[in-house]
């Protein structure tokens, strides 16, 4: 998310939405959110706003099931 935002400050070539996603469906959801915050990037995205937490909880679930 940082260095989105800082390409997003310069004008320069951005990180694809998508690929923010993958980043979040392959283990990084709560390292998005907390970068979402931090750097207050893609905060008025429901489908950010929403969409991160969802993933991250879904997540959980699956670690607590395989652990539990």
């Amino acid at each position: 998310m940082g260095i989105d935002k800082r390409r997003a400050i310069r004008h320069e070539w951005r990180i694809p939405e998508a690929t923010l996603f993958l980043i979040a469906l392959l283990g990084g959801s709560m390292g998005s959110i907390a970068g979402m915050q931090l750097f207050r990037h893609k905060t008025r995205h429901w489908y950010f706003v929403w969409g991160m937490p969802i993933i991250f909880f879904i997540e959980l679930a699956l670690i607590l099931q395989f652990v539990v």
